[in-house]
């Protein structure tokens, strides 16, 4: 049946079917803390998403001009280019990319004095697994091309953990 997505006999029950319905998104996640960037890609990937990770801003910059993304999540203060100077850099090119930024405080300041680097969406740190994936659908949703749609996370994902994880 055309539209109604089949398990193949070697996936497993816990495969998100929204993944097979609709093209994946695909999302760069920048942060130079290895741990809280590990997590949130995993996070990320059992969500259904295709994710690729920059350990700071000059690497992620270099993703950027290498392949095509649908989002970027990026820390605020990383070595080399911080998270506002690759917003900066995105915006002069004109690359249309929406951007997420986790900070533990906005630079307001350069907001202000820069309007055009103002991120798409923000996560306050420290975040709850929750915050994120309910962030990245709303960005994803709010920005989204007409001819692509937006692979919904599973319920079970989206819901905020038991143990009081957070990022």
């Amino acid at each position: 049946m055309k539209g109604n997505p089949v398990l193949a006999a070697h996936e497993p029950a816990s495969t998100p079917l929204a993944s097979q319905t609709y093209p994946r998104q695909r999302i760069l996640v920048a942060d130079d803390d290895g741990a809280v960037r590990d997590v949130t890609a995993k996070l990320l990937k059992r969500c259904g998403y295709e994710v690729d990770t920059a350990e700071d801003g000059a690497a992620a910059w270099v993703s950027l001009q290498l392949n095509r993304y649908h989002l970027l999540i990026t820390v605020q203060n990383m070595p080399k280019v911080s998270g506002v100077e690759l917003l900066k850099k995105l915006r002069t090119a004109r690359m249309g990319l929406p951007v997420i930024m986790a900070t533990a405080a906005l630079p307001r300041d350069e907001f202000n004095r820069f309007p055009r680097t103002q991120p798409d969406g923000t996560l306050l740190k420290p975040y709850r697994v929750a915050q994120l994936l309910g962030t990245v659908r709303e960005v994803l949703r709010a920005t989204d091309c007409p001819r692509e749609q937006i692979a919904p996370p599973p319920n079970e994902q989206s819901q905020p953990s038991n143990d009081g994880f957070q990022l």
